[in-house]
């Protein structure tokens, strides 16, 4: 693992962007996992800002979200596919083809975790993966228990992931309980991995994941046995680290 250290937010989003410029000027067809939340939101405005005046062009690139919740339309406010949609893929003009996120009403959710890994497959799999940290360890939703050879799935949500989260929505009871996740292995098999953690409130949970035991009752240690995973934090999320 490396570990970037930075002063602020602000800062973090830039390494995170360098990375992200880096990524996709390098390769002919460059495969991007992304993730939702707070954390990223910083990337996406600079990337955003970028195309507006004109500095980069990202006809070239396919996105694969890590998770949607179960039961929400892309037109709900509260869906992953929402948030993308309005900080992403309309600012810089993106074609469905080149975006994709788990259908959170499937009919059939097997068929449709089935259908997201072979995507993956067929664009080549993903260059370059960007992660958060839940303050248990979870990786995309993919809670503690969940088996290191997991691929994509449906998952319960827990009580904390769920109190977390409910903020995005008006009521608590309008939280979904259930969403569909790519699974740790399918994360794992990325080529490259960014973790963007921010905050003293994810230090323990960053110290678990580098200096902890390799345990499934903690999904991010799995990280440890990646070959190319760079962590980007500030000083407070730092704070716990040996």
């Amino acid at each position: 693992m490396q570990i970037i250290s930075v002063n602020d937010y602000d800062e973090l989003s830039k390494k995170a962007y360098d990375s992200f410029v880096k990524t996709m000027n390098s390769l002919e067809n460059p495969v991007f996992g992304l993730s939702t939340g707070s954390t990223p939101k910083g990337l996406y405005e600079l990337l955003v800002q970028d195309y507006i005046q004109k500095n980069q062009t990202f006809h070239h690139i396919q996105t694969f979200n890590l998770d949607e919740y179960v039961g929400l339309a892309k037109e709900h406010e509260g869906s992953y596919y929402y948030y993308m949609y309005e900080r992403f893929f309309k600012p810089l003009e993106l074609t469905e083809e080149q975006t994709n996120v788990p259908n959170g009403l499937a009919k059939d959710f097997t068929g449709e975790c089935e259908k997201y890994e072979q995507k993956i497959q067929n664009a080549g799999g993903i260059d370059l993966q960007f992660l958060g940290i839940g303050v248990n360890g979870h990786i995309g939703f993919n809670e503690p228990g969940t088996p290191f050879a997991s691929r994509t799935h449906v998952v319960e949500l827990t009580e904390s992931t769920m109190e977390v989260n409910s903020r995005f929505f008006e009521t608590k009871t309008e939280m979904p309980n259930k969403a569909i996740t790519m699974g740790i292995e399918s994360i794992m098999d990325s080529k490259e991995i960014i973790l963007l953690v921010n905050g003293e409130h994810k230090a323990e949970a960053l110290k678990q994941t580098v200096e902890g035991k390799v345990d499934e009752k903690f999904p991010a240690s799995v990280l440890q046995n990646h070959p190319n995973v760079t962590i980007i934090a500030d000083q407070p999320a730092l704070s716990k680290l040996n």
